[in-house]
């Protein structure tokens, strides 16, 4: 019996992949308001503005340089040869791990390459530019649709199935998180109260909770995260 695994993931193992960050110093926040980009009131205010903004974020993975890194690799790699279950969950937008090949995966704050229509709820793929001038194709109502994006004051996606894996596991990694962004920056506290998982930070340097981690390995994503993955698969964890 092989105890299952969930991990988190945050901005620090995309940053790698050359996508900004955007908590970290000179990072997107750094540059536009929240308020008018990441909220429901600011989307009501200025459509247009939330879709150039989203559009950018989109267009910015279609760079030929932004790819999978070893850290994305590796949980693929871990999903597909470890013998127990392994739900990934991140807070991240972007498509890298699925690029790179993970599938058990939960997108807890949505994601940058689909829409959602506000009329009949529809998420629908969505890789290009969006606008207020686009159509639902399944209700077909026009201006509609936003970005499928969890925005400030919104409640992320699957959080049952979260807390339910959480309650069940064994072995919780977080990977790249600032410790800032509530919910996820209170699973480690989850766990530690429950008392039966064991909890690994791996990140580049110690997050705002670190202290309630029982191990915090420290240093690029893509190499800790490669080199864990290495002693969990060789049943050394």
């Amino acid at each position: 019996m092989h105890d299952p695994i969930v991990i988190l993931t945050g901005a620090g193992i995309s940053k790698e992949s050359g996508l900004d960050t955007f908590r970290c110093e000179g990072g997107i926040w750094s540059k536009v308001r929240l308020e008018d980009v990441a909220t429901p009131e600011g989307f009501l205010r200025d459509p247009d503005l939330v879709h150039d903004f989203y559009n950018a974020r989109r267009e910015s993975l279609r760079d030929p340089a932004v790819r999978p890194n070893a850290a994305h690799e590796a949980l693929a790699r871990l999903e597909r040869d470890y013998p127990g279950e392994v739900l990934l969950v991140t807070q991240n937008i972007d498509d890298l791990h699925e690029r790179a090949g993970s599938r058990n995966l939960i997108h807890m704050h949505g994601e940058l390459t689909k829409a959602r229509c506000d009329a009949c709820g529809s998420v629908l793929h969505w890789p290009g530019p969006l606008g207020q001038g686009d159509s639902c194709p399944n209700c077909a109502v026009t201006g509609r649709l936003r970005p499928h994006v969890v925005w400030f004051g919104e409640i992320p996606l699957d959080m049952e199935r979260i807390y339910d894996a959480l309650d069940n596991c064994g072995l919780f990694l977080s990977i790249g998180t600032s410790g800032a962004v509530y919910p996820a920056a209170g699973f480690v506290q989850h766990l530690r109260m429950a008392g039966q998982a064991r909890t690994v930070e791996l990140n580049l340097d110690p997050s705002e909770g670190a202290s309630l981690f029982h191990d915090g390995i420290y240093g690029p994503a893509s190499q800790v995260v490669p080199q864990f993955v290495e002693t969990i698969l060789a049943g050394k964890v």
